[in-house]
């Protein structure tokens, strides 16, 4: 069973109906014992860093959320600003992240020559992967993905960016350290590229 964390700032009902239409089974949920029993978890996430930080802290999530992560290596899915949480802090905020990459989360900074760029970064963008197994395995074509977003994860090891896209700059679009995976992208809101992607998820070892 996957578990979609809801601590009240994702597209948690968007998620879930996409893994249905793939057949995988999932549930939206904040207790701390279903989190234990999951055989995998995804952290979504829409809106500011601090207030989703706060929510997290609230509702007693980090302990549990770091047992299974750090301790247990559960799989864990972090989308949109649930791939900036697991940095060391963002940019956008003054409370710490999670911590679980070695990374910090930037904005944009686009220079005169991309003035006719717009921040927030909307719409579909193509997403080059370093490495075709795993969540980006199977594609037949160079995969697009719904972006929604201000900000971008910077690792400290390179190693640990999965794939990258473009917006004025070459910015990460997913993360893999281990257990620890990441999309900067929306695959809930990116049609049969992101079902594709969810399902490569479900079905990781």
């Amino acid at each position: 069973m996957i578990v979609i964390i809801d601590y009240g700032m994702g597209n948690v009902g968007s998620i879930f109906n996409m893994l249905k239409k793939v057949g995988c089974k999932a549930n939206i949920s904040r207790d701390p014992s279903e989190i234990m029993e999951a055989a995998k978890l995804i952290l979504p996430g829409v809106g500011a860093f601090d207030e989703a930080m706060n929510n997290l802290q609230q509702k007693g999530l980090i302990p549990v959320l770091n047992r299974r992560v750090l301790e247990d290596r559960c799989p864990i899915l972090g989308i949109c600003l649930g791939m900036q949480l697991m940095s060391r802090r963002s940019e956008e905020g003054k409370l710490p992240g999670l911590g679980w990459i070695e990374a910090e989360t930037r904005r944009f900074r686009l220079g005169q020559e991309q003035g006719h760029l717009k921040i927030p970064h909307m719409g579909w963008n193509l997403v080059d992967a370093r490495d075709t197994t795993g969540i980006f395995a199977g594609f037949k074509e160079t995969p697009r993905f719904y972006f929604v977003h201000s900000y971008h994860v910077c690792c400290d090891n390179p190693a640990d960016v999965l794939a990258t896209s473009i917006h004025g700059c070459k910015f990460t679009a997913a993360v893999r350290r281990g257990n620890l995976l990441g999309t900067q992208f929306h695959p809930e809101k990116s049609h049969k590229y992101g079902m594709h992607l969810l399902l490569n998820f479900a079905n990781l070892p």
